[in-house]
């Protein structure tokens, strides 16, 4: 257990002693490949044509039990066009992602992927940023000279077309399955620590499964919170959440010299839904870094 902890430590450690690509500014002009002129407000139009309407009556449910949460294509939409707005075009922009390793994520991701182009994959299972500082400080060479990175990271929940949290249905799968799985599993590691009876394994420190026992140590701090609130399934991807936030957010201090002209850093919870409607997302934060990598502008007031 104690290995297991320090391992943990280890991975999101803001040390550089494992930094494999340059934290500076490095130039990147050589070989350099200019995307096209589209606009990406242009381009995100394009992204939802084919995918289901809103349904009014599904959308109600969602934020009912997700109050805050809009439609994909609502925060594609505001989020290009505020990007956009700030100078942050598709040819000028790298999109990085902190997502679970689930499909139903790369629903969002592929969203943005449309608009920005392929993106530099820091997350891994709960959407923890298992790159970590290493994995940004290669993300941060890659971003155009004088351009910008959009990060768009966060755990994500299911939920089925009946209302049930933690659930969602998947195509071509008769069952209604578990979303997410890896969150699931930490909160049930969990309880069984709070309620007493759980026991100590070497599978905690097996690094067959490494990502996985260090969701499980991510979360242990919010025992008491999700013990005591009153709907377990839709408290826990705010738990991981407000996890993440802390370590995406100390990655990007730890490699701030690595920014070139700016980073946006769009965080919340991803919302699964069953193939027939559109996923939601909650956006929980929304800040814009200049290039000096400190936070000049609050964006999230111009998405929600």
């Amino acid at each position: 257990m104690k290995f297991f902890a320090i391992s943990v430590a280890l991975l999101f450690s803001s040390s550089g002693a494992f930094h494999t690509a340059p934290m500076g500014r490095t130039s990147t002009r050589i070989n350099m490949i200019v995307k096209g002129d589209e606009k990406g407000s242009e381009k995100v139009a394009k992204v939802f044509e084919g995918k289901p309407a809103e349904n009014s009556e599904f959308d109600a449910l969602v934020k009912a039990n997700f109050p805050g949460a809009i439609s994909n294509k609502q925060l594609a939409t505001k989020v290009v066009s505020v990007l956009e707005g700030k100078g942050y075009t598709p040819g000028n922009t790298l999109l990085a992602t902190s997502l679970c390793a689930d499909e139903l994520a790369r629903v969002l991701e592929d969203d943005f992927v449309r608009v920005y182009g392929n993106n530099f994959n820091l997350g891994g299972l709960s959407g923890f940023p298992f790159a970590g500082n290493t994995g940004f400080g290669a993300m941060a060479a890659h971003v155009p000279d004088d351009g910008y990175c959009l990060l768009v990271h966060g755990p994500h929940v299911g939920i089925t077309k009946d209302g049930i949290i933690g659930k969602v249905e998947r195509p071509g799968i008769a069952l209604v399955d578990n979303c997410c799985g890896s969150a699931i599993a930490a909160s049930k590691y969990l309880k069984g620590i709070t309620d007493g009876g759980a026991k100590i394994t070497t599978k905690l420190q097996s690094f067959t499964d490494f990502q996985q026992g260090a969701v499980q140590e991510l979360i242990l701090p919010f025992g008491k919170r999700l013990n005591d609130c009153e709907d377990r399934m839709k408290e826990l991807p705010y738990a991981l959440y407000d996890s993440q936030d802390i370590l995406v957010r100390d990655i990007i201090n730890t490699g701030a010299g690595g920014i070139k002209k700016g980073l946006a850093l769009l965080g919340g919870i991803q919302i699964n839904t069953g193939p027939d409607t559109l996923d939601y997302f909650h956006p929980l934060r929304f800040d814009l870094y200049d290039e000096d990598g400190k936070v000049v502008d609050d964006l999230l007031p111009l998405i929600v």
